[in-house]
């Protein structure tokens, strides 16, 4: 395996991250500063009340894109093990 196999597969893996943990991480980011700015103006510092609604959204999130986070992980998965004999020079 040389280094543009190894960065090429590199860079998919990342890629593959983004698009995977980019929708729940969005959804907690854009939940939370709903939140906190709900705090902000009605002076609640109440800890639970900026957790529990981000577990929610992230639960919620989960659920609908679920399949979708899957799939992406099974054919990224089947390609690299599919590729397994080119990569180690046997074909």
């Amino acid at each position: 395996m040389d280094q543009d196999t190894v960065m090429n597969l590199s860079t998919q893996a990342l890629d593959l991250a983004i698009k995977i943990g980019g929708p729940l991480l969005l959804v907690g980011l854009v939940v939370g500063l709903v939140v906190s700015v709900f705090q902000a103006i009605t002076q609640i510092q109440e800890q639970s009340l900026s957790f529990i609604p981000k577990i929610i959204a992230t639960a919620v999130v989960l659920v609908v894109a679920g399949p979708w986070m899957l799939n992406q992980l099974i054919a990224y998965t089947e390609n690299l093990y599919r590729s397994i004999p080119t990569l180690v020079g046997g074909g």
